[in-house]
């Protein structure tokens, strides 16, 4: 373990807040720099929320350039510019590797554990906290930050016991899946000491719809269909891949990927068009091509059955509604009209966002503490020295496919190191 001269290790001490993958990198990264750390964690074990990411996959990172990771942070992504470079993706990868953690990456450059387990990812980081001699506080809460002469001292748990510190690293995360721990906590402590704060709201969030039949047709997911956003006439973003129909609505990675933007408009997005694709690889001729050969393959039959390969069953019987085609009605009896209608919506199936689900039920919160208020090269609070702010507790996030992660980590990182160099330079 590295140790700066004139450092002791038990006179100056790092309190990381928070055992998620922002502050497990933290405190990793303070320790190995010379630092004596506590994590504290209101849970009985760490990296609660990380171990069901990605449906318990857990999407590490994602292998793209400093400059592609912020492209996909809609969300002041320019802010990490340095802890991009600092501690990349492949960085990230590297890290995990030397933990015996093998690597995989797929369509989208999204990188998983090759055992597709995001609990063996908690595990290696437990056993690294151990090994580095980290001292874990399981079910302690932070409640205040404790200063002296406008310099951090400590923290007060909710039992009102307090330890001191030389630096503290704020890594509570958000306000989404608050069971996880993510409740919010981060957000008081920091208000108190100074900080202000952009109103947090749901990113990557199912959506609520207006309309009833997709309802009607919940868990039936789609593959390979494309999603496109519109408000107000604008075109705000496209995508392409998996899409799930809920009780509520939508979900699945094109949805939650698509609400980003979604909810950053008026009253949540409520009212924006969104466009379903079914058909994303053929032109709207080619799909009237296919009707044409079907209808003609199977004239004698109902038109419900001649077109039974087209779409999933459960969702052939919406879209005949929608086309104000009768079920029952012969497939050669359909008239050229009703064809080009049921050809446009494959093409183009409009849905109506009523607005996104609860915060609670986000898998990442946008807002959060005001990034103008943190040293982008240190993560260090501009309003109290001694104090760092990391991951999603900041103003910062991503799209779906590793970014939000490589967030957490990268940010970790720098918070880490710069703690742990302050301690060395206060002492």
């Amino acid at each position: 373990m590295k140790s700066f001269s004139g450092f002791s290790r038990s006179e100056n001490q790092v309190i990381v807040i928070g055992g998620g993958p922002t502050g497990m990198m933290a405190a990793l990264t303070a320790a190995e720099t010379g630092a004596a750390v506590t994590l504290w964690e209101r849970n009985d074990c760490l990296g609660k929320k990380l171990s069901i990411t990605g449906k318990g996959r857990c999407n590490i990172t994602n292998n793209a350039s400093t400059e592609e990771l912020i492209e996909n942070m809609p969300g002041n992504g320019i802010f990490l510019y340095g802890a991009f470079n600092r501690f990349p993706a492949q960085s990230t990868m590297d890290f995990f590797e030397k933990l015996g953690v093998e690597l995989k990456t797929e369509r989208g450059r999204r990188v998983f554990p090759l055992s597709d387990s995001a609990n063996q990812v908690v595990g290696a980081l437990r056993h690294r906290l151990e090994e580095a001699g980290i001292n874990i506080h399981y079910q302690r809460r932070a409640a205040r930050l404790l200063s002296k002469e406008g310099r951090i001292s400590g923290v007060e748990d909710t039992r009102q016991e307090s330890q001191a510190a030389v630096a503290v690293i704020l890594a509570t995360g958000g306000a989404s899946y608050p069971a996880t721990g993510s409740s919010g906590d981060g957000y008081k402590i920091a208000l108190a000491v100074g900080h202000s704060l952009i109103k947090p709201r749901p990113a990557l969030a199912p959506l609520e719809i207006t309309e009833n039949w997709p309802k009607e047709l919940s868990g039936l997911s789609l593959k390979n269909v494309g999603l496109s956003a519109y408000f107000a006439g604008k075109a705000l973003r496209r995508e392409f891949g998996e899409l799930l129909f809920t009780h509520f609505g939508l979900s699945g990675p094109i949805v939650l990927s698509l609400s980003r933007s979604i909810t950053a408009l008026p009253n949540g997005g409520a009212g924006a068009q969104l466009i379903l694709d079914l058909k994303p690889a053929l032109s709207f001729e080619q799909v009237d091509k296919r009707l044409q050969r079907d209808i003609e393959a199977a004239s004698r039959k109902y038109i419900i059955n001649a077109l039974a390969g087209l779409t999933p069953a459960a969702l052939l019987a919406p879209l005949l509604r929608l086309a104000e085609i009768p079920h029952n009605k012969y497939a050669h009896q359909l008239s050229r009209a009703e064809r080009i209608k049921l050809a446009a919506l494959l093409k183009a199936l409009p849905i109506t966002v009523k607005g996104p689900r609860p915060l609670a039920e986000a898998i990442v919160t946008a807002g959060g503490v005001h990034v103008k208020e943190i040293d982008p090269q240190t993560m260090a609070s501009k309003k109290r020295s001694g104090l760092f702010i990391a991951g999603e507790l900041l103003d910062v996030d991503g799209y779906t496919g590793g970014y939000n992660l490589q967030a957490a980590w990268s940010s970790g990182y720098i918070a880490g190191q710069a703690a742990a160099r302050y301690c060395s330079e206060y002492s």
